[in-house]
């Protein structure tokens, strides 16, 4: 894999963060101008998520069997129509099926750059290779949330469908054959996960995105109703925990390769424990950006320190675990974000606690026992 290829995935990459952590923040612009509630509005989120929990089983496995350029070149370019169907909605209905469409499509991205990176890179850089690419979609994802706050939420989706047809065309030319990493002539799953060491490490990453999901993608409609702040400070406060989450990638990837994947992903949860509890208070607006810098690192730290480990897993199960960490990221996300609403709904503070604690207990047991 050349630093061409390398940095079109990149990009790949960033088209389809661009709008992924916006939609947490445009939530009450979408539920006005369609005359809905936030909760239903707040659908364009989970929506996407399971559909791309769903859709991200089948890339890894099918990349043995076909040549991941094709594959990739047909869902790319589907992904930036159905943000272009997004950005054209009339009603909340098509918005939510165009949401599901760019999960179905989008899923492919992700288990190609990890089974490239687990294949052409030494161990030793892998973290790094790593951090730099989920460095690039949080830089995505910090553009469209800034922009969110200035500009109509149409455009936070005209704008990755028009880049990513741009980038489609430089992809047809210049993404070679990937003929070269077909990994064998079966799909495995179910030889994948009775690996004590691979069915821990899911279980890990499917708690760990479940309650982190169900933080997340509420923050918008918490800082709506528990403050009162309007979309730019909404937007902006959103923004921080991606803006942090740049540099969280880069230093948690680096840190993965020279401290130890377990190490940095334990820092990571300690972070997000004690943001998730700060939240519990009503706390002044400085502050509240402070703790949305601290929640993003803890967040990317934990995140990079176990995609780096997903690359270190032996190479028969490696297209299978690349696929099953996009599923179980999104479909636990999509799950959390679904289920956190009905609580947060009625309560903020008990939301919050409940998942604080759920965190508690999550990394207690990675000190009893290593997850990952």
């Amino acid at each position: 894999m050349t630093r061409t290829v390398f940095w079109i995935l990149c990009l790949a990459g960033a088209t389809l963060s661009f709008n992924v952590a916006a939609c947490a923040a445009l939530v009450p612009s979408i539920a006005q101008e369609f005359g809905v509630s936030h909760f239903l509005a707040g659908k364009i989120v989970w929506v996407y998520m399971l559909s791309y929990g769903v859709a991200a089983l089948i890339y890894g496995p099918l990349v043995k069997f076909f040549d991941a350029k094709r594959i990739e070149l047909i869902c790319f370019l589907l992904f930036c129509l159905a943000n272009l169907l997004a950005a054209s909605a009339k009603n909340i209905g098509v918005l939510l099926g165009a949401r599901f469409l760019m999960g179905i499509f989008g899923a492919s991205v992700i288990p190609l750059v990890l089974i490239l990176v687990a294949r052409n890179a030494k161990e030793k850089n892998r973290g790094r290779l790593v951090g730099i690419f989920f460095s690039a979609t949080f830089a995505a994802s910090l553009a469209g949330l800034f922009l969110s706050g200035i500009i109509s939420w149409r455009l936070i989706f005209l704008i990755p469908g028009i880049f990513g047809i741009l980038l489609w065309i430089h992809m047809y030319y210049y993404l070679p054959s990937f003929k070269a990493i077909c990994g064998g002539s079966s799909v495995n799953y179910w030889g994948a996960l009775r690996s004590k060491a691979i069915s821990s490490l899911f279980a890990y990453i499917f708690l760990i995105s479940f309650i982190y999901h169900g933080v997340q993608q509420w923050l918008g409609v918490y800082f709506a109703q528990r403050y009162g702040f309007g979309q730019f400070i909404i937007s902006m406060l959103v923004t921080v925990t991606s803006l942090s989450g740049i540099f969280g990638e880069v230093l948690g990837g680096f840190f993965a390769d020279t401290w130890g994947r377990k190490r940095i992903v334990n820092i990571g949860i300690a972070l997000m424990i004690i943001s998730v509890f700060l939240l519990v208070l009503k706390l002044p607006l400085w502050v509240l950006f402070f703790l949305m810098i601290v929640w993003g690192l803890g967040w990317t730290f934990n995140h990079s320190g176990l995609s780096t480990k997903l690359t270190d897993l032996p190479g028969e199960f490696l297209n299978e675990a690349a696929s099953l960490n996009s599923s179980v990221r999104f479909l636990s996300g999509g799950i959390g974000a679904a289920l956190a609403g009905v609580v947060l709904q009625k309560s903020f503070t008990l939301g919050f606690l409940v998942l604080g604690v759920g965190l508690v207990v999550l990394f207690i047991g990675t000190l009893v026992r290593q997850p990952a």
